[in-house]
């Protein structure tokens, strides 16, 4: 991929993550801040389809918006085509790695596991 593509996606993410964030913060203000952590509350808003699926969506984005730019300052330490492949790789696997660990408590909550 080009350059200037990936710092499109990590301009892009960066954006819709502050936007989606700021939803989340206004929701969670509409409660108070120790009502907002109680269990009742957090299996609540995790069983509420719309808000899982934001958060989900705010774990996709930030977790691409960070592998992408931990890849960008690994290669900047170091060039060479074996290295930025595994570099590449091994952000993407981390990446998928993190997003499906996350997905697992939005897919449990709404499965009744929890």
């Amino acid at each position: 991929m080009r350059e200037s593509t990936i710092m499109k996606i990590h301009y892009g993410t960066a954006l819709a993550a502050v936007a989606l964030v700021a939803v989340h913060i206004l929701m969670r203000l509409t409660q108070g801040f120790a009502e907002s952590l109680e269990y009742e509350s957090v299996i609540a808003n995790y069983k509420f389809i719309p808000y899982a699926a934001m958060l989900e969506l705010i774990l996709i984005l930030l977790a691409v918006h960070g592998f992408n730019g931990l890849r960008v300052i690994l290669l900047e330490l170091k060039q060479g085509r074996t290295y930025e492949k595994a570099v590449s790789y091994g952000c993407l696997a981390a990446m998928i790695a993190l997003i499906a660990y996350g997905s697992r408590t939005i897919i449990m909550t709404n499965m009744g596991i929890v």
